[in-house]
């Protein structure tokens, strides 16, 4: 099988301005993506970046890159523009590394890609992995899934599903959680290259905007999303100063052991 990593860059962000750029341990943290995207099996690894400084910084390292538009709505539209400028054919396997990932684990981005190879009806993949908090299952920041018999998604969403009846009264938290385990989804995607250029002309479904949950639309759409239940929990994204400092932690911890 093989496949190809992309890793959108947006040089914008309110939380941690210049995100992409921000030094992890000497390098940039988009460039810290790229290279633990490397370890994975993916047979080539781009940034789509949308300004000319991600791409110097991504070259300056030996990381291959392409510049984007700066107008697209979201990361899904910057891969699509990728996958055009990369030439990449319909049935080509894409994987969606997001660039404030530096810790992401290149066995994740393996599995995502081997099960979208898996399940011919599926347009596209993720990862999800078992909630072990109350408090997770409650927090409308931390995304469900609930899948089907063939482990592909029936539904994502911030609130706590799925809901067990007989767990709690008139509404609130269970004082334990169901059985099986609830599923927290993890943000990373594979995709056909043919459907992630058809995927930003959807229309946006009703449910997409009451979520904010971008993947809804292809559920929406009748397409499937096969998902790789994950027996380790993801690596902290950097969305904050805090964020960005906690990981800086620990690659300092890594460079002193």
């Amino acid at each position: 099988m093989s496949f190809t990593v992309l890793v959108p860059a947006r040089l914008a962000s309110t939380r941690l301005p210049n995100k992409p750029l921000a030094d992890i341990a000497g390098l940039p943290m988009v460039v810290r993506v790229a290279q633990r995207a490397a370890e994975s099996g993916a047979a080539r690894v781009v940034v789509a970046g949308d300004d000319a400084s991600i791409i110097e910084a991504c070259k300056a390292h030996g990381v291959e890159a392409v510049l984007t538009r700066q107008d697209h709505p979201s990361g899904t539209d910057r891969l699509a523009e990728a996958c055009e400028q990369l030439g990449l054919d319909g049935d080509d396997i894409v994987v969606n590394v997001q660039g404030d990932e530096p810790l992401i684990d290149p066995a994740l981005i393996d599995a995502v890609a081997s099960t979208l190879a898996s399940h011919s009806e599926a347009a596209m993949s993720t990862a999800a992995h078992e909630i072990d908090s109350i408090a997770d299952f409650m927090n409308p920041n931390v995304v469900k899934a609930v899948l089907d018999a063939q482990g592909n998604a029936m539904y994502f969403s911030r609130a706590p599903i799925p809901w067990w009846r007989d767990g709690s009264t008139q509404g609130d938290a269970p004082a334990v959680l169901p059985t099986p385990a609830p599923l927290r989804h993890i943000g990373i995607y594979g995709y056909r290259a043919g459907f992630v250029r058809k995927f930003p002309l959807l229309p946006a479904a009703p449910v997409e905007g009451t979520e904010a949950l971008e993947q809804l639309r292809a559920l929406w759409h009748g397409h499937r999303i096969a998902v790789h239940v994950s027996h380790v929990a993801p690596g902290p994204g950097i969305d904050t100063p805090e964020d960005l400092a906690r990981v800086r932690a620990v690659f300092a911890a890594r460079t002193s052991a």
